[in-house]
C-alpha cells in the first residue's frame, strides 16, 4: 500500500462542496475520501468529474449529519448504502464501505465495513481504485497510481472474477482503455473479455447503450472498436456485423470538419448499411427515439451521395433539413472510402453552411384560384407543385411560379377525370 500526499491543495479538496460534506463526514471516529474516477482524472490532470463519496458512516448517519447540517439529502441508493447529498445544486453521491458477500453482477450482496483496502478490491479496474483523504494524501491499495501514470487500465485482482461479478466490466474495460489508456489494451484483461463475452447477453440493453455511447465518444475510440471487433466483442452487442473501418473513417471526418464527436453518428458508421440495421441497433439498444429516428435517417439511400451534384444535393437538403442532411452526408462520406481531406466531400458536407432552402413560396389559396376544390386533391395538387419547384431549383419570380402553378393544376385535373 501507498499513501501519498500528491494531491494536496487540489481545489476541488480545499473548498466548496466536496470540502464541505468531507468535513461534515471526517468527524466523530467516522472517516470520509474522495474515490474512484476523480482522483484518477486529477492524477492525469483531467477534470475531476463527478464527485464519489466513500465514508465509514452508516447511511443513516450520513442522513442525520446532512440534516442537521441543513444539506439537502436524496436516499438515491440507500439500501445499498448510497445517498446523494446536493450542495448549491451539485450533487455529491455519498457510499458506506462495502464488500461483497455474494456476487452475481447487479445483484451482489453486500455487507456495509470500514475497511478501506476491501472496498478498494471490489471495484472494477486499478485506477479506479484510489482514493484520497481531505489533506490531498492518495491511498493506493491496488497499484493505481502506477497504472494511472502509464495510463494502463488492468482490473484488480483476478480479471476472470471481476468479470463474473458484472459483465458489464467487459465493455467497460474498453470504454476505459478508450478514455484513459495508451497502447494496446492490457492482454490479460482482453483474453479475460474473450472467455467471459457470452455473459454480454444477461445484461440490459439499457446498461449496454450507455456503455456504448460513452466509449464510442471517447479520445481512443477508434484503436478501442477495433480490439473488441477483433475479439469478436462488438458484433454481439449491436446484434449484427460492425464496421470498424466507416468508424475510424467517421472520427477522422469529424477532426477534419472540426466538428464535437457525437455518438449517434459513430454508432451509424459502426452498425448502419441500411435502415434495417439501423432498426435492429435501436431495438438492440433501446436507443432513445431521437436516436433511433436519426440512425434511420442516416442509414437511408446514403449511398445516392456517391454520385450527386449539388443541385440534387440542395433538394435533399431542403426535404431533410440542416442536421438530417449533414450526418447521411458524412455517414456516405465514411463509407466512400474517400479520403478524410476530400474537397468533393467536404463541398457537400458544408452546403447547409453556405446555402439555405427557401421556403416553398405557394399555397393552397393560389391552387383554390385556379379552380380546385378544398380536401385531398389540394393536398396532392401541392405536393406536385413542390416537386416541380424543386426541379426547378427553387425559382422565385412570380411568372415561374404562376407556370408551375397552372401545370401542377392542369396534371391534378387530368389525374382526377
Amino acid at each position: 500500500m501507498s499513501a501519498e500526499p500528491i494531491l494536496a491543495g487540489a481545489p476541488w479538496l480545499t473548498a466548496g462542496g466536496t470540502a464541505r460534506v468531507l468535513q461534515l463526514l471526517n468527524a466523530d471516529g467516522e472517516e470520509a475520501r474522495v474515490v474512484g474516477g476523480t482522483v484518477r482524472n486529477a492524477l492525469l490532470g483531467l477534470p475531476p468529474g463527478d464527485m464519489d463519496i466513500a465514508t465509514t458512516a452508516l447511511p443513516e448517519e450520513v442522513v442525520r449529519r446532512a440534516k442537521a447540517a441543513g444539506i439537502k439529502c436524496v436516499p438515491t441508493g440507500i439500501d445499498h448504502g448510497t445517498v446523494t447529498l446536493v450542495i448549491d445544486g451539485a450533487p455529491y453521491e455519498v457510499t458506506t464501505l462495502r464488500e461483497d458477500t455474494e456476487t452475481f453482477g447487479r445483484k451482489a450482496k453486500v455487507a456495509f465495513g470500514r475497511d478501506w483496502v476491501k472496498d478498494a478490491e471490489r471495484r472494477d479496474f486499478t485506477m479506479n481504485g484510489l482514493s484520497v483523504d481531505a489533506g490531498g494524501v492518495v491511498y493506493d491499495y491496488v497499484g493505481g497510481i502506477a497504472d494511472a501514470k502509464a495510463r494502463r487500465v488492468r482490473f484488480i485482482g483476478a480479471p476472470d472474477q471481476r468479470i463474473a461479478e458484472d459483465y458489464l466490466r467487459i465493455l467497460r474495460f474498453f470504454r476505459i482503455h478508450a478514455a484513459f489508456g495508451a497502447g494496446e489494451p492490457d492482454r490479460d484483461g482482453t483474453l479475460a473479455c474473450i472467455r467471459g463475452r457470452a455473459g454480454l447477453a444477461t445484461l440490459s440493453a439499457e446498461r449496454v447503450r450507455m456503455e456504448m455511447l460513452k466509449l464510442l465518444v471517447a479520445q481512443g475510440a477508434s484503436a478501442a472498436a477495433l480490439a473488441m471487433v477483433e475479439a469478436g466483442l462488438l458484433q454481439a452487442m449491436i446484434g449484427g456485423v460492425a464496421y470498424a473501418g466507416p468508424l475510424v473513417a467517421m472520427i477522422a471526418i469529424e477532426g477534419t470538419l472540426d466538428l464535437t464527436a457525437s455518438s449517434t453518428r459513430r454508432l451509424a458508421a459502426l452498425s448502419v448499411a441500411v435502415t434495417e440495421d439501423a432498426k435492429r441497433v435501436a431495438t438492440r439498444l433501446r436507443l432513445s427515439n431521437a436516436e433511433a429516428k436519426a440512425l434511420d435517417s442516416m442509414g437511408h439511400r446514403w449511398w445516392r451521395f456517391a454520385a450527386m451534384d449539388e443541385a440534387r444535393a440542395r433538394r435533399l437538403l431542403y426535404r431533410l433539413g440542416p442536421e438530417r442532411y449533414h450526418d447521411r452526408v458524412l455517414l456516405a462520406w465514411a463509407r466512400s472510402g474517400a479520403e478524410a481531406n476530400s474537397s468533393r466531400w467536404r463541398e457537400l458536407a458544408e452546403l447547409p453552411q453556405r446555402w439555405t432552402a427557401p421556403k416553398f413560396p405557394l399555397k393552397a389559396v393560389d391552387f383554390i384560384a385556379r379552380g380546385m376544390a378544398e380536401g385531398p386533391a389540394l393536398g396532392h395538387v401541392l405536393t406536385l407543385a413542390e416537386d416541380a419547384w424543386l426541379a426547378a431549383d427553387f425559382p422565385l419570380e412570380e411568372a415561374a411560379l404562376a407556370a408551375i402553378a397552372d401545370q401542377a393544376t392542369a396534371r391534378a385535373t387530368r389525374e382526377k377525370n
